[in-house]
C-alpha cells in the first residue's frame, strides 16, 4: 500500500509528518535505525541490513513513499520516505538495543546468526522461534519509532563506517 509520505498516519505514534528546519534539511519525527554486528563479513552486513530493513518496510505502511518515475516514463518501486541510519555494534550492544527497544514498545526486526544457515522464510522463523530471547545470537536489528525513543535505544552506538 502506497501512502502519502508527508501525511500524518502513524497509528502508534503522534508522528509521521516532516519538519523543515532552518538549514533546509528535512527532519522527521520518526526514525528508522538498523543495527548490525560490526565483525561480520561485508556481504553478511549488507544482507542483514537488507533483511531487517525489509522487516520495517513490511510492517509499517507509513515509512514507504510514492513510486518513482524517470523522465522517460519508466516506473520504479517506492522506497523509504526517510533516511535509514545504520549503526555498528557488538553482540552485547545488540542485546542491549533489543531489550531497550522492546521495553519501549518499539517494533523490532531481528536477524540471528542461525539465519545464515537457512534458505527460506519458514526456516528463518523456525530458527528464531526455538531460541529463548536472551539466548538469541543477534547479528542485526531493524527499529522504527519516534525519533527521541529510537535515539535513546541506540544511544552509545556509532554509525556504521
Amino acid at each position: 500500500m502506497c501512502v502519502d509520505p508527508f501525511a500524518s498516519a502513524a497509528p502508534a505514534f503522534k508522528t509521521g509528518r516532516r519538519r523543515d528546519v532552518d538549514d533546509g534539511a528535512m527532519r522527521f519525527d520518526t526514525k528508522i535505525a538498523v543495527v548490525v554486528r560490526g565483525d561480520l563479513a561485508v556481504w553478511q552486513r549488507l544482507n542483514v541490513t537488507a533483511f531487517v530493513a525489509s522487516g520495517v518496510a513490511g510492517a509499517i505502511d507509513e515509512v514507504i513513499g510514492q513510486p518513482y518515475e524517470d523522465g522517460s516514463g519508466n516506473r520504479y518501486l517506492p522506497m523509504f520516505r526517510q533516511p535509514v541510519l545504520v549503526y555498528a555494534a557488538d553482540g552485547a550492544a545488540l542485546r542491549r538495543v533489543r531489550r531497550r527497544a522492546l521495553a519501549r514498545g518499539l517494533p523490532v526486526a531481528v536477524y540471528t546468526e542461525e539465519l545464515f544457515k537457512t534458505g527460506n522464510d519458514a526456516d528463518n522463523r523456525a530458527a528464531v522461534r526455538v531460541v529463548p530471547a536472551d539466548e538469541l545470537e543477534l547479528v542485526g536489528l531493524g527499529l522504527y519509532g519516534p525519533r527521541g525513543e529510537v535515539d535513546r535505544v541506540v544511544k552509545g552506538l556509532s554509525l556504521h563506517a
